[in-house]
């Protein structure tokens, strides 16, 4: 039997399946098919002509939703106001274009001046010995291509052939005017013909809004309309104010980049703010092309490097503003993507729909997050793309301990601790952590090994967290002022972002001694560790026990002489008659000893009316199922709890008191 439970094995387990067959009845994210997710890319592949107007007309009804219904607010009808907001916003677009162009136009006039300046920097380059070996082997490689191409035109002529003279020739367009029109108008009529069509579809998505809304919750989430209703706000909310918001960010951004390479002089300044405020768009590498295009023109409007230098400081002090300061302010990680996930939309869109698939990827895909956080068929979608952890803290924690690594372990435990008491991690995060290795080892799918690891990291992870221990004990012990609080510096004593110690409700532990001992295995012995440190923190004198000391022989060995209170901690649940015929040996031990069991649990699934009357059976001092009452438990002052008579020494007992009742009456 000692054997079975040092290797975990334990003779009565069936109290956690329950707790098994609830996790196995978890909904669970199923994934599509190969053949689905190929069939969906090859449509939107081969139907771009069709979807890109409509994913564009999409998104500009998610971002002209508000406008429309502020004019609807003022009193503007819903016709009037749409068509409004429509012409309004294409006017605008309008505008955009036709001032970059003139713009691009003006600057393709004045390259040819600037091809000096260039030469210029070439050789300065060369001079200074920066870079000329590079120069010179591609002047030499472009050299030797263009004599082998001239040695290759270039056939002798033959001696006896007569030299002509070369004959004029006129070449006369005989192009009919209609012809002339069709082949300037022609390249025009394909985006011509979309924008008017997205214009369209705009207006009757504005004014069908209610239609559309209504036709979508019949077709999908009729059964539901909560959730439904839930992820259309959520969509037109994330995506209406990540595009509005964009544009405002954008508009910031440029001003300043406009006036400053204005300042500085690079020329069409106007040119490359409105460049700046479109490629913002585009996430990462939208601004590095936007900052790209102005230096390279810097480099070849000076002779000197000092406008190129200046260029690059604008743009680097802009985004640094524009990103840490702007951008927080505002929206700040509203859209709710990932980074990573941003990057992989732009990659995947501009495969797939060109550049206007790049400026529509991070929209597209916040609607596609948004279908997956509403949706259960397409949570696989906010599980790859989303901003959220999608492992709880608990879980994230026990595959650390379950990886062997409990430095990321604790990591993501000082993470929490800024918000967090000690008490509270080990209530919230740890326990339930050690309780899903105690469910792993149930099911058979954690050998011995694993187990070890598990509590071995878990203990590293205690000791790891000593420090932010005695923090949290100082923090404790610091002197806070009658009025407010707070101490004299001005800080909170608790420390910002965590609950009083009053509102938490653990005793002080000054001058009580406490041993802390694991039930029946490795893992009981990390919780053990987890509560002596918790009792540290608190003034109490601690000691530790291993679950082997716990074991019949060897329970007559523990030094109990200067010990008030003993815990003995247990994961699973089914060791109550463990649990009775240990606290019966150590009070054997020690009669005035005050003996408490902890059956850990999550946090929120005591009951202390089960937990007394269990007391009560097991003959224990108290029972606790969390970190926090094992603490009150152990530091309570209440007198230990007389050792309670089995039946059958009852029954023995009985025949004794006979015999020596006729005694007393003959004498």
């Amino acid at each position: 039997m000692a054997a079975n439970r040092r290797n975990g094995i334990y003779p009565s387990e069936l109290g956690l399946a329950g707790i098994l067959s609830a996790a196995n009845a978890r909904p669970r994210t199923s994934l599509p098919t190969v053949a689905t997710i190929v069939t969906a890319v090859a449509a939107l592949y081969f139907g771009r002509e069709v979807f890109l107007p409509i994913a564009i007309a999409l998104l500009l009804t998610f971002a002209l939703a508000p406008v429309v219904s502020a004019l609807k607010r003022v009193g503007i009808p819903r016709l009037p106001a749409v068509i409004a907001s429509v012409f309004g916003a294409f006017a605008a677009l309008a505008l955009f274009s036709f001032i970059a162009a003139s713009q691009v136009s003006e600057l393709a006039q004045n390259i040819p001046v600037y091809q000096t300046n260039i030469l210029t920097k070439i050789r300065s380059l060369k001079e200074t010995g920066a870079a000329g070996g590079i120069i010179a082997r591609l002047s030499q490689v472009i050299e030797r291509v263009g004599q082998e191409i001239d040695l290759q035109d270039s056939s002798p002529p033959a001696a006896d052939t007569p030299r002509r003279e070369p004959v004029p020739v006129e070449i006369i367009a005989r192009e009919r005017p209609l012809e002339f029109l069709q082949n300037l108008i022609g390249p025009l009529i394909s985006p011509l013909a979309s924008a008017g069509l997205i214009i369209v579809v705009v207006i009757f998505m504005l004014l069908e809004r209610e239609d559309l809304r209504d036709r979508f919750i019949r077709l999908v989430g009729y059964g539901d309309l909560h959730r439904t209703t839930q992820a259309l706000q959520d969509a037109g909310k994330r995506v209406g104010q990540y595009l509005l918001m964009q544009l405002v960010v954008n508009i910031v951004y440029a001003i300043p980049i406009t006036i400053g390479l204005w300042i500085v002089g690079i020329p069409n300044a106007l040119l490359w703010g409105l460049l700046a405020l479109a490629l913002r768009f585009v996430p990462y590498i939208g601004p590095v092309i936007g900052a790209l295009l102005p230096l390279l023109l810097a480099l070849a409007v000076a002779p000197g490097w000092s406008l190129v230098l200046w260029t690059a400081g604008l743009f680097v002090v802009m985004e640094l503003l524009t990103g840490n300061v702007v951008e927080p302010w505002l929206y700040g990680s509203r859209t709710g993507l990932s980074p990573l996930a941003i990057i992989v939309a732009a990659i995947f869109w501009t495969w797939l729909w060109g550049p206007l698939g790049l400026i529509l990827s991070t929209p597209l895909t916040v609607c596609l997050v948004v279908l997956g956080r509403h949706v259960p068929q397409f949570e696989f979608l906010d599980v790859l793309f989303g901003n959220e952890p999608v492992l709880e803290p608990h879980a994230r924690l026990y595959q650390r301990l379950l990886a062997g690594d409990p430095e990321e372990a604790t990591d993501h435990a000082e993470e929490l601790l800024e918000e967090k008491y000690l008490v509270e991690f080990y209530d919230q995060v740890a326990i339930p952590a050690l309780l899903l290795g105690e469910q792993d080892r149930v099911r058979g799918v954690m050998d011995d090994q694993q187990r070890r690891q598990v509590a071995a990291s878990a203990l590293t992870l205690v000791a790891n967290l000593d420090d932010s221990a005695h923090e949290e004990a100082a923090e404790e012990d610091e002197p806070a002022s009658a009025g407010d609080g707070k101490t004299a510096a001005g800080e909170e004593t608790a420390g910002e972002g965590k609950e009083a110690e009053d509102d938490i409700g653990l005793p002080d532990g000054v001058g009580i001694s406490v041993l802390c001992g694991g039930g029946r295995g490795e893992l009981d012995d990390a919780a053990a560790a987890m509560l002596a440190q918790v009792l540290e923190v608190n003034g109490a004198t601690v000691s530790k026990a291993g679950f082997a000391d716990m074991e019949p022989a060897s329970i007559r060995r523990l030094d109990l002489a200067a010990v008030d209170t003993v815990v003995v901690g247990f994961l699973n649940r089914d060791s109550v008659k463990h649990a009775r015929f240990l606290v019966r040996r150590l009070k054997r031990a020690r009669p005035a000893l005050r003996v408490g069991i902890a059956f850990w649990s999550e946090a929120g699934n005591d009951d202390s009316q089960a937990a007394a009357a269990l007391a009560g059976d097991i003959n224990a001092d108290f029972v606790a199922h969390s970190i926090a009452d094992a603490v009150r438990g152990a530091l309570s002052s209440a007198p230990p709890v007389a050792l309670k008579l089995t039946a059958k020494r009852r029954l023995r007992r009985q025949p004794s008191l006979a015999k020596k009742a006729p005694l007393a009456v003959a004498s």
